[in-house]
């Protein structure tokens, strides 16, 4: 709990890649806090005590302390400085226990906590001199002719022994923590790749979805323009022939063939209005009926049924305005509708037909989309919304289902349920009246 707070990190911010930093950062900051608290403790003791001569040595220790505490907090870079003057100091701390008291002092215990400030705060390459000096030191104190100290050398050697027990046992564990950090980084760094990797290819099979139906509508295009234009033609070609034969044409007969030839240029016109806010790549919510998206749907697919046999049935009484990301519905709505019309195309049925209506809720509105159609085999049913999956065969992209659930899922935070039977398929999207 106390690793997320600022002050163990000096009111720093570190990257992903400097977590080992970070925590050094920690380790540092707890060991300046606690080793502040210790020497209070021990001036307290030592003036408890009378014992006055280790409180100057306290006394600098504390004021180092808060130096270096303030110091990490104005420089990042510090920190190696920093581990310095604190191994530093606490080099010198425990020689000076290890001098100046005797083996049953209490204080003497301290200096099995060396190895762990250590290794902790100094480079490996580092650590093993550090070490090998305060052992040497230790080993150097019952011979050396200087300073009467109460250790023989049994102690000494005793001393060193559990000493580089400790680093091992230390060393060994950071190099697990070191290993496992490694690890745990290693495989942030192959999920943030999959991740990535995955974003690209749902932006591939955006794109891609994209495309297939914009075929699919530039085919509808052509079968909606064809007998419009047919039109104008024949009327154009009509009024010049007439001329070219001499013919008198009426006022009332050129007016009819204008009026005719306007109204067929107005509806071209909406049509084209129709696809730019199909193709409009604006994200934003919109405002709108769930009328005018099922009416524009109908537009781009009348063209595909007409002359055929298939019936599209819309019942809806509401036209309330909701919240929508309006294009893409119009891409649900459209892929299930084409699906649809591929299935009646593929299936002699008597009176085909396509069923689409509305109900509304408190919070949503249902559209469900029906078809008569013979429905879908189960073990193909489970698999529609899987990308490339199409029961069209060469025929379908296997894109259309898959990102009309992307759709639903990511902008509309629901989902399309189907359910199918051998008279035919029943699809069903909830459809927030607000977004959120």
């Amino acid at each position: 709990m106390f690793t997320n707070l600022k002050i163990f990190t000096s009111g720093w911010d570190f990257a992903k890649s400097e977590v080992n930093l970070k925590s050094k950062f920690q380790m540092i900051n707890a060991a300046l806090l606690l080793s502040t608290m210790s020497l209070f403790f021990g001036i307290i003791t030592n003036i408890y005590k009378t014992t006055y001569g280790i409180i100057p040595v306290e006394l600098g220790l504390v004021v180092s302390n808060i130096v270096s505490f303030f110091v990490l907090r104005r420089c990042k870079r510090s920190f190696k400085f920093i581990s310095f003057v604190i191994a530093a100091q606490f080099g010198l701390l425990f020689l000076f226990l290890y001098y100046a008291f005797s083996p049953g002092s209490v204080k003497f215990i301290w200096l099995f906590s060396y190895p762990i400030v250590l290794l902790y705060f100094q480079e490996k390459k580092y650590a093993k001199y550090w070490m090998a000096s305060i052992i040497g030191m230790i080993l150097l104190g019952p011979i050396q002719p200087f300073v009467s100290i109460g250790f023989s050398m049994f102690q000494a050697v005793y001393i060193s022994v559990v000493l580089i027990v400790v680093s091992v046992i230390i060393t060994f564990y950071q190099n697990r923590m070191d290993e496992a950090r490694a690890l745990i980084f290693e495989q942030q760094k192959q999920l943030q790749e999959q991740v990535d990797e995955l974003l690209s290819k749902d932006k591939l099979l955006s794109v891609q979805s994209k495309q297939a139906v914009m075929g699919e509508m530039i085919s509808m295009i052509a079968h909606q323009w064809r007998q419009p234009l047919s039109t104008v033609t024949l009327t154009i070609s009509d009024i010049q022939i007439k001329k070219m034969l001499g013919s008198d044409i009426s006022q009332e007969k050129m007016d009819r063939s204008l009026q005719e030839i306007n109204d067929t240029v107005v509806y071209l016109s909406e049509t084209i209005d129709d696809f730019q806010t199909y193709f409009d790549p604006n994200k934003d919510i919109t405002q709108a009926s769930i009328d005018d998206v099922i009416k524009k749907v109908l537009n781009f697919v009348q063209a595909r049924v007409k002359g055929t046999k298939i019936f599209i049935e819309y019942t809806n009484n509401n036209v309330e305005i909701i919240e929508m990301y309006q294009n893409e519905l119009i891409q649900v709505v459209l892929n299930i509708m084409n699906n649809a019309v591929d299935a009646h195309l593929e299936v002699e049925k008597e009176h085909p037909i396509i069923a689409l209506y509305v109900r509304s809720f408190k919070t949503e509105l249902e559209l469900i989309i029906k078809d008569n159609a013979g429905g879908i085999e189960a073990n193909k049913l489970e698999k529609i919304f899987e990308p490339y999956y199409s029961t069209k065969g060469k025929n379908g992209t296997g894109l259309g289902l898959y990102m009309s659930q992307m759709i639903m899922e990511k902008q509309f935070n629901s989902k399309i349920e189907v359910t199918s039977t051998l008279e035919g398929t029943t699809f069903s999207m909830k459809i927030p009246k607000k977004l959120s």
